[in-house]
């Protein structure tokens, strides 16, 4: 009969009855057991074992909510100290508290050009009715967001740039003939109809003066090709401002600025503004979209004539470049954008504030009905 030492920690076979070998304690001869009752009590020790290790990992989580919640009551004792407040006073609404200029940028309204919803998978539809609709609520929607800025800040003057592509033309030949709804010198009619309209809106319903920068767009073109070098000669959008600015020749509330060439510069504060329409920015497609071209161009007319900013369009997509602003589009998404895989984006128009302290400080987006 075998010896096992009395210790259950050790669990020595003894040689003999007696002392144990291992630990030196005592020693007691227990019968061997059979196999059924070693299996069964291996299984009652493995069970003694599981629940062990349970109450282990329990009492080690118990001790880690107990004391996330001592940290938790300790904060809240601090909470519960005595509150110091302060007092916050409104801003006074005073508009001799600031200064600031309205700036809208209008452009790429493609009058004339029809749109239809089959052709653009459902995403757009462009009809003059829908043009004259969506210029109307450009003119209505930008006095709107002045007033409410008015409310805040002193604006006297709105710089309202005329940033080109007013119509589509005939530039694409049979194409163009065929989906617009109005032949080039009745486009053009239309489009300064419309801006005769928003502009004599302002006029009526608020004391704004006017600036208005006018820069002629590629599609208003009377040659197949663009002609940099005399490209006002060939622009119906060039005639269109000339008329315009001789419309409001006796209206000292508006004044028009038509350059010679590509740019226009504005002074707004310490702020410069170029302005122009856009084409001149060779973009072909590349997957950071027109941020690099851009900024290439920018960096090279500012070795000539810096500016602090510069406002275009062409692009059909509003973009906020921290130096540039990309206008939007009133026609919106159409064919020549989904055949050339542009971004999707619907028709919008820009505001921008520039104040007389913290330079340009707000741009929203002035969207219309689809």
């Amino acid at each position: 009969m075998p010896h096992f030492c009395l210790t259950p920690s050790c669990g020595n076979v003894a040689r003999r009855r007696g002392l144990c070998t291992k630990c030196g304690r005592g020693a007691i001869s227990v019968p061997v057991p059979t196999p059924a009752a070693a299996l069964a009590f291996d299984r009652e020790k493995q069970k003694l074992q599981a629940e062990q290790a349970n109450l282990k990992l329990r009492y080690a989580a118990a001790l880690k909510t107990i004391d996330e919640q001592e940290r938790e009551l300790d904060a809240l004792g601090v909470l519960g100290h005595s509150v110091e407040t302060y007092s916050i006073e409104p801003v006074s609404t005073s508009k001799g508290t600031g200064e600031a200029t309205a700036v809208l940028l209008a452009g790429d309204w493609h009058y004339e050009e029809e749109v239809k919803p089959s052709q653009v998978n459902g995403l757009n539809k462009y009809t003059l009715d829908i043009a004259k609709e969506r210029t109307t609520t450009f003119f209505q929607a930008s006095l709107r967001l002045i007033r409410l800025l008015q409310q805040d800040v002193r604006i006297d003057r709105c710089i309202m740039a005329l940033l080109g592509d007013f119509i589509t033309n005939q530039i694409h030949g049979a194409e163009n003939a065929e989906k617009n709804q109005l032949e080039p010198t009745y486009a053009i009619v239309a489009a300064r109809n419309a801006i005769i309209s928003g502009i004599d809106f302002f006029l009526e319903h608020s004391k704004l003066e006017f600036i208005i920068p006018c820069a002629s767009g590629n599609h208003a073109r009377t040659t197949h090709t663009t002609r940099f070098g005399s490209e006002n000669g060939h622009s119906l959008e060039f005639l269109m401002y000339e008329h315009l600015a001789a419309h409001y020749r006796n209206e000292p509330r508006v004044t028009f600025i038509i350059p010679e060439g590509m740019h226009s510069y504005v002074r707004v504060y310490d702020t410069t503004i170029r302005f122009h329409h856009g084409h001149a920015v060779k973009y072909g497609g590349g997957v950071g979209g027109i941020y690099i071209p851009v900024n290439k161009a920018i960096a090279q007319w500012n070795k000539g004539k810096r500016a602090d900013l510069d406002c275009f369009g062409h692009f059909h997509q509003l973009r906020d470049g921290g130096n540039f602003i990309c206008n939007g589009s009133v026609i919106g998404y159409n064919t020549f954008a989904l055949s050339i895989k542009a971004d999707y984006e619907p028709p919008k128009q820009t505001l921008f504030l520039i104040d007389k302290k913290r330079g340009r400080t707000c741009t929203w987006p002035i969207l219309f009905k689809r």
